[in-house]
């Protein structure tokens, strides 16, 4: 017998694979619990200093889904930011009571909008690196992510 053929036999036997599953592509689309994140990306930063995630969540369900809080290993803290421009001043708020994506609606972070902040990097992070991070929903729902250290927005 082939020892890739004795491998697998012996992996479905002690049920498990017999190979790892293969990892997860930064920017790669996520579902779960009918809200989808597409295109994750950040840029690169200096340690200790901030940086940003942008993202397009969509809901495929028929009730909105607030995202709540990010939480991510790679800085001191993560806070969902909206820019503004009133009278050609920009300005951001904290939205600290969350964000909706409206029910069969979609919600973009991006430049000049909705995005992340992380704040206090852990490390510099250049491009190719991924930034993991874990979106809290309302009602305790929590998705796993991973942002694209780039250095331009991924192409639509």
């Amino acid at each position: 017998m082939r020892p890739f053929l004795m491998l697998a036999c012996a992996a479905a036997l002690a049920g498990g694979p017999a190979w790892p599953a293969p990892r997860r592509e930064a920017g790669v689309p996520r579902r779960e619990a009918g809200v989808e994140v597409l295109q994750a990306w950040s840029r690169p930063a200096a340690a200790g200093m901030s940086g940003v995630g942008y993202m397009t969540l969509v809901n495929h369900g028929a009730a909105p889904a607030t995202l709540l809080a990010v939480e991510t290993p790679a800085a001191r803290k993560a806070v969902i930011h909206l820019t503004t421009i009133a009278n050609g001043v920009a300005s951001m708020t904290s939205m600290e009571a969350g964000v909706a994506v409206p029910a069969g609606g979609t919600l973009r972070f991006a430049p000049g909008g909705h995005h992340l902040m992380l704040l206090g990097l852990a490390r510099t992070i250049k491009a190719g690196d991924r930034v993991p991070a874990t979106l809290v929903f309302a009602g305790g729902r929590r998705m796993k992510v991973e942002f694209e250290v780039r250095l331009a927005p991924p192409a639509p």
